[in-house]
């Protein structure tokens, strides 16, 4: 009896196998299932039959090689070499070339269903509708015990808080999956949600057949409201994907696209805050302006301008009119004056004054002429102080 330890088995079992020249180069046809990529480019896939299934690994250099890659549920041969991984303690297939072999069965119902109901129109982009930017109220159709519902839990708690959400359990796995799915669409008529999710995780294309029934499509066509799905990884595809009014990459990716994030909210509200602001600003001061140029305006059409320009004139022509009036009453002072004193020069009574007399005949006629008179005539005299009669003796 041998005893080996865990290492030297695995070592043992791999140079067996290493050895082997019908394994060192082999096809294996079977069906392709739980395909998957790594960051770094290697695929790793199951290739199975009804019995039985055997791990593979095709590495980025020999994908890259690929015409096409395979996809879940493809029937193929795949050529490499057996060997066994001994830090993972598993036979793998060491795929360097795969090529269709043909449709698998699951696979070929998966295409035709999509085909009909494609040409029914219940894929048309036409039938897309919106997401609501803001809801309110979301409903979840997924198992109440998977890790995809705390998943989507979780992203909406953190993005968006403010949402409720109402969870419409159901079975997303096995036979009876597919009417508990319909069913649980049908619950959430009345419950007055914005948007629903429909999620689970990933799995093989068996685990994820309920998605790829009929009843499930149409029941996510007939949804009151728009509709996500979130159904498996990202290379994963289902006929529910094709019917929502939006597809996810996974059900956290649905979470994301259902609600707003929080932070980019406040960010916008900061920036259009300060947006408005200046906005404001700028239009305060073309408002301030142009008040100032209406007030110009109004300055310059404005009656009281013209009146106050009015009464300044009043004022002037006021001022002139009492300088002309002052200098005409002045010229005529002076004239009168000047009149005064030729009348006064002209005035009887000045000659009177110094010691004339003015002779007049009893009718009044002044005696200018000796010969106006007679002998024995009564004649007035007028001096400075009054007058005296006077009769002609010679």
């Amino acid at each position: 009896m041998v005893i080996l330890s865990v290492r030297e088995l695995a070592v043992y079992i791999h140079q067996l196998l290493e050895y082997d020249e019908v394994l060192a180069d082999i096809w294996v046809e079977g069906e392709v299932s739980n395909l998957a990529r790594s960051r770094a480019g290697h695929v790793y896939f199951t290739l199975k039959e009804e019995q039985a299934q055997v791990s593979c690994a095709l590495f980025r250099r020999s994908a890259m090689r690929q015409e096409r890659l395979p996809t879940d549920g493809e029937a193929v041969l795949a050529h490499g070499k057996v060997s066994f991984y001994e830090a993972g303690g598993k036979l793998q297939l060491y795929v360097d070339t795969v090529r269709p072999q043909g449709v698998g069965l699951l696979y070929a119902q998966f295409q035709e269903l999509k085909a009909r109901l494609e040409a029914e129109g219940l894929f048309d982009e036409t039938l897309k509708r919106p997401l609501p930017p803001f809801p309110r109220r979301i409903g979840v159709v997924t198992s109440p015990t998977a890790a995809a519902l705390r998943d989507i839990l979780n992203i909406l708690g953190r993005r968006y808080p403010l949402v409720e959400v109402v969870i419409s359990p159901t079975q997303v796995q096995g036979k009876q999956a597919a009417g508990q799915i319909v069913t649980a669409f049908q619950n959430l008529q009345g419950r007055d949600v914005d948007l629903i999710i429909v999620a689970r995780g990933g799995g093989s294309l068996e685990d994820l057949w309920p998605f790829n029934e009929e009843p499930v499509a149409r029941a996510i066509r007939a949804a009151h409201v728009p509709v996500i799905s979130g159904v498996g990884h990202e290379t994963d595809y289902t006929i529910a994907d094709f019917a929502a009014d939006v597809r996810a990459p996974t059900p956290s990716g649905a979470a994301e696209i259902a609600v707003p994030d929080q932070d980019t909210l406040r960010a916008d509200i900061t920036r259009l805050r300060a947006q408005l602001e200046q906005e404001m600003d700028r239009q305060l001061q073309t408002f301030g302006r142009r008040l100032e140029e209406h007030v110009r305006a109004l300055h310059r059409l404005s009656p009281w301008a013209l009146i106050v320009e009015r009464r300044q004139r009043v004022d002037d022509l006021t001022d002139r009119a009492g300088r002309s009036v002052r200098h005409h009453l002045a010229v005529a002072r002076e004239r009168l004056r000047s009149a005064t004193l030729r009348l006064a020069a002209l005035d009887p009574r000045a000659v009177l004054s110094r010691g004339y007399a003015i002779v007049r005949q009893p009718g009044g006629t002044i005696v200018l002429s000796p010969e106006q008179v007679a002998t024995g005539e009564r004649l007035d005299v007028q001096v400075r102080d009054g007058s005296f009669g006077a009769e002609v003796v010679d």
